[in-house]
């Protein structure tokens, strides 16, 4: 069984999630983090369901809201002549919402733990809401951006219920490398399970050392 197509659509995907849930989460994560709305627990709710629902619970609606039956379905198809559904694009989608709380959240701690005091300065001395946010909000919380952006490659990489009911087991479009340990251990092909498997572990592990450790520099003991 050849992997390199599952690996490389594999990253494909990560990297695409992230850079659009970076582009997307980060003015999510400031509003969040800025704001005094009361409809703000009901969009923290909506942005962090993900982490709570089953991904093929997520996965079937998404498939039922992206079908060509569907009103967003049929206007991509009408627009490009292919499908949501058993389509890159479709995993994109799916992926985005489902990684959606991984970059979020990192993003919306760090920008809660800045204050509102250097700001306000900045803006005193004549910047822009966006220059503030540029020059002084973003390189604060670059660790949160960075974690955000980590983690959400990290967690794209091994999804597998989701991806599967919205893109399905399609060799070279839509078979990630979680469908292929699955598909791997359905045909007895234990050593390619045992090599995908092994690398998203030790993939994994790596990821969260990374995590810790950058979010554990500048922090002194107690004591």
């Amino acid at each position: 069984m050849t992997i390199w197509p599952a690996i490389w659509l594999t990253l494909q995907l990560a990297g695409l999630t992230t850079l659009i849930l970076l582009v997307l989460g980060m003015p999510l994560a400031w509003w969040l983090a800025t704001t005094r709305s009361p409809l703000r627990p009901v969009i923290e709710a909506v942005t962090t369901l993900p982490l709570v629902l089953p991904p093929t619970v997520l996965g079937f609606y998404l498939l039922i809201l992206l079908s060509p039956s569907a009103p967003i379905g049929a206007f991509w198809l009408n627009l490009t002549g292919e499908t949501l559904t058993f389509n890159f694009t479709g995993l994109v989608i799916a992926s985005c919402l489902y990684s959606l709380p991984f970059a979020v959240q990192p993003m919306q701690t760090a920008f809660s733990s800045l204050g509102h005091g250097a700001l306000q300065a900045a803006r005193t001395l004549g910047a822009s809401g966006w220059d503030a946010f540029r020059t002084i909000a973003l390189p604060l919380a670059r660790r949160g951006v960075l974690t955000a952006a980590v983690l959400s490659f990290a967690h794209t990489m091994g999804e597998f219920g989701v991806v599967l009911m919205v893109g399905g087991n399609i060799p070279g479009e839509t078979r990630v490398i979680a469908i292929e340990i699955f598909t791997a251990v359905e045909t007895l092909d234990y050593s390619t399970a045992h090599v995908l498997s092994a690398g998203l572990l030790v993939f994994s592990f790596i990821v969260l050392l990374a995590v810790y450790v950058l979010n554990g520099r500048g922090v002194r003991p107690l004591g």
